[in-house]
């Protein structure tokens, strides 16, 4: 058998890095994400057959901006794939010519492809790609030609013709045209990496993993959701533990409708043992009370949680262990998986753990991606209706509330919610897109509502459509549906006056509200 290689993504801060590691992986070849500082030791330990250069939000002309011995690196004889700043860090660090604010892109660009390397073996002589930068390389390298333009002039891929190519653009994004064929030349053609990776055969070294933390006398305790990350966790976790996993599901008092007894019943059907109800519906709000400030709300229920996790492993003997369904995202945004990663917003079960913690983590899913999380629970006999459930944030409806959380708010966002899952599950597009669903706003809009004048709330209905939550494009609704939605939401639901639809994609929006 052929040796299994590996990529090697070097994060210089970018949000897409982790995606990067994401499509590597789609394409089969298992990839890692490391610091620059932490390079060349993963290198000395073998198996890496690429190298990719991410972007990042620092220009390279500053003299703080994070960099790497590029001269070494190459020394390891290994190819190089630069994106966004990589591009611009090899151009600058061989000698090229880097501009600021001479040419500034922005999402879509049509690129020209001025030479068919083997980058581009395959695509046609212009494609539409993502940007995203304020720097410019201008003049390549010495032995280095450009090998595509954009419409503004930025030279957007250049190659020294052996073992180092580079693009300004985004490949590993959905927006690029042939992004994918890009990073699988790149992967296949260049580095000679075959396909050998599966995240569905991970799942025995997972459980290994556990086995080889916990103590045969040891306890884990978990949080469940009834979402696919945490009952997938629980289910690894069952499997290397047995009945010493104990499973907590908090009401906070902030899901959605019915949602409680649903992921009772779900949980119990698939055979989830010692599972126990905790009702922290006031105490939650309580402490929600007068909160405007999303990171705020985010910090108070991520704290109350740990809390409440730790009041009832006191109650259980042996608990020596807190088990977490973390995702990739989870961390992307919370900026914990390295030391150059900007804060989006802090997870509840990530960014705003207590630093004094009295459990110990297990996070078996911390290293995949929604869609590689599915793959994993289909495998393990996850039933679909858990599989299949729309993503749905930790803190609950709290953050698809701006403002205060109150009763009323709450009221107003769990109906509505309600309805445009039933909407879209009737139009059978539910299983279509990945997330639909409702946000209450703190601004009100003038109504008139039998003959008189109403200030009530505006609802906005957020849907989009991804593959993995890195990147989201709004779904281009039926007009006759939003209809639907918004005529059920405004008769059904009092106080409500105004209905809107958000048509933003991720970049430049988030997916969740707040």
């Amino acid at each position: 058998m052929a040796e299994r290689l590996k990529a090697l993504v070097i994060d210089f801060g970018g949000q897409y890095a982790h995606l990067i590691a994401r499509r590597c992986r789609e394409l089969g070849v298992y990839s890692e994400i490391v610091d620059p500082e932490e390079t060349f030791k993963k290198l000395d330990e073998g198996g890496i057959g690429a190298v990719i250069l991410s972007g990042g939000p620092r220009s390279v002309l500053d003299p703080d901006s994070p960099k790497i011995d590029l001269m070494k690196l190459i020394s390891y004889n290994i190819p190089i794939l630069g994106i966004c700043y990589g591009h611009q860090l090899i151009a600058k660090t061989l000698g090229g010519e880097i501009k600021t604010g001479r040419i500034r892109e922005y999402g879509r660009t049509l690129v020209k492809i001025l030479e068919k390397d083997v980058l581009f073996d395959g695509l046609p002589d212009q494609l539409m790609v993502w940007m995203s930068h304020g720097d410019t390389v201008v003049k390549p390298p010495r032995g280095f030609k450009a090998t595509s333009i954009s419409e503004d002039g930025a030279i957007t891929s250049m190659t020294d013709g052996a073992k180092i190519y580079s693009t300004q653009f985004h490949p590993e994004v959905t927006h690029t045209q042939y992004g994918e064929k890009i990073l699988e030349n790149f992967l296949r053609i260049i580095c000679g990496i075959e396909a050998w990776w599966n995240p569905g055969d991970r799942i025995k070294e997972l459980i290994d993993e556990i086995r080889s933390k916990v103590g045969v006398d040891e306890k884990v305790i978990c949080a469940v959701s009834g979402g696919v990350d945490s009952v997938t966790t629980a289910t690894i976790v069952s499997k290397a533990v047995g009945d010493r996993l104990y499973c907590i599901f908090v009401d906070h008092g902030l899901m959605r409708k019915d949602e409680v007894e649903q992921v009772e019943n779900s949980l119990r059907r698939i055979g989830i043992r010692n599972l126990k109800i905790v009702d922290a519906h006031e105490r939650f709000l309580s402490k929600l009370k007068g909160v405007k400030d999303p990171e705020e709300k985010r910090r108070i229920i991520g704290e109350e949680f740990i809390k409440i996790f730790e009041e009832e492993a006191r109650k259980i003997s042996g608990i020596r262990w807190l088990a977490q369904g973390t995702i990739y995202p989870d961390r992307v945004e919370s900026g914990r998986t390295g030391r150059k990663v900007a804060l989006i917003k802090s997870h509840h079960n990530v960014g705003a753990l207590p630093k004094r913690m009295n459990l110990k983590l297990i996070e078996p899913l911390r290293d995949f991606y929604k869609d590689e999380v599915r793959e994993i629970a289909r495998k393990l006999g996850i039933p679909d209706e858990i599989v299949s459930r729309h993503p749905f944030p930790g803190p609950g409806l709290a953050v698809r509330i701006i403002g205060e959380v109150t009763e009323e708010k709450l009221k107003i966002c769990r109906e509505a919610n309600a309805i445009v899952e039933e909407e879209f599950k009737k139009a059978g597009l539910y299983d279509k897109v990945w997330q639909a669903f409702a946000v209450v706003c703190d601004d009100r809009w003038v109504g008139v509502m039998g003959d008189e004048r109403v200030l009530g709330y505006i609802v906005i209905i957020r849907v989009v459509e991804s593959v993995d939550g890195m990147t989201a494009d709004w779904h281009k609704i039926d007009h006759n549906l939003l209809e639907r939605i918004s005529n059920r939401i405004t008769r059904r639901i009092p106080k409500v006056t105004m209905v809107a639809y958000a048509a933003t994609s991720k970049p430049p929006s988030t997916i969740e509200p707040c």
